[in-house]
């Protein structure tokens, strides 16, 4: 069954937002095509025909990534609050954008919201506030000068302890610190790719009126649009495969 990405509006990477209108590939193909596949297609013999058709490396359902969490009070990142992955992340970034909203029933805060695929095929999300921002600016700008940006690397997210004194009382918690190093270009072009066919988003931190700082490969449906996913794309079978 093909699976087609609906037309979206779409950010521009940065700073500036332009609205363009793209629309995705068809994501099992058949037959050879003229142009260059998009990179995050791979080969794969169909189970039932023994065909070999093109299906994508990750697996998504747009507005909804899987949910990775920072816990500041623990210092460990998890999927869903339930499944530990340990005090540091890796990954390529094909998607984010920093801005102040009332998300999440917080408040109105200054958030950095990152999107990845995980080593899985996963599409996730991760969301950073307070001093983790600032933390994150720090690897932005020398990057910036570079001609780089954080989709061009691979970025190393790890917990570091704090400690606070009040009242002679003293706490302890848990800030990101970021780094990077070089990452591979042929994996970079793939979730390019992947940001550019695809609306990358999350439903529940999107609430239209937020005040945005930066943003790259961020993509929200366009007004006329559903925010919610067609009821085919919650189907297991009308997905993109992972590898």
């Amino acid at each position: 069954m093909s699976t087609k990405a609906k037309t979206q509006r779409s950010a521009a990477t940065e700073a500036v937002a332009t609205p363009t209108a793209i629309e995705a590939p068809v994501l099992t193909l058949s037959k050879p095509t003229t142009t260059a596949a998009p990179a995050y297609l791979i080969e794969k013999a169909d189970e039932a025909t023994g065909e070999v058709v093109q299906v994508s490396r990750f697996r998504y359902l747009p507005g909804h990534p899987r949910q990775v969490r920072f816990d500041a009070k623990a210092g460990q990142f998890n999927i869903g609050g339930i499944t530990p992955l340990g005090n540091s992340l890796s990954f390529i970034p094909l998607a984010w954008r920093v801005f102040q909203d009332d998300i999440l029933n917080m408040g109105r805060k200054l958030w950095a919201e990152l999107f990845f695929a995980d080593d899985k095929g996963a599409i996730c999300a991760v969301l950073f506030h307070g001093y983790s921002v600032e933390n994150l600016y720090r690897l932005i700008e020398p990057l910036f000068y570079d001609d780089l940006t954080l989709a061009d690397v691979t970025v190393k997210v790890t917990a570091e302890k704090k400690q606070t004194t009040k009242d002679g009382k003293t706490a302890t918690y848990y800030i990101a610190q970021f780094s990077y190093e070089a990452a591979d270009a042929a994996e970079v072009t793939a979730r390019r790719d992947f940001a550019r066919d695809f609306p990358i988003w999350r439903a529940e931190t999107y609430t239209g009126a937020a005040d945005m700082r930066i943003q790259h490969g961020y993509t929200v449906p366009a007004e006329d649009d559903p925010q919610d996913p067609e009821p085919a794309a919650a189907e297991p079978a009308a997905l993109p495969l992972a590898a």
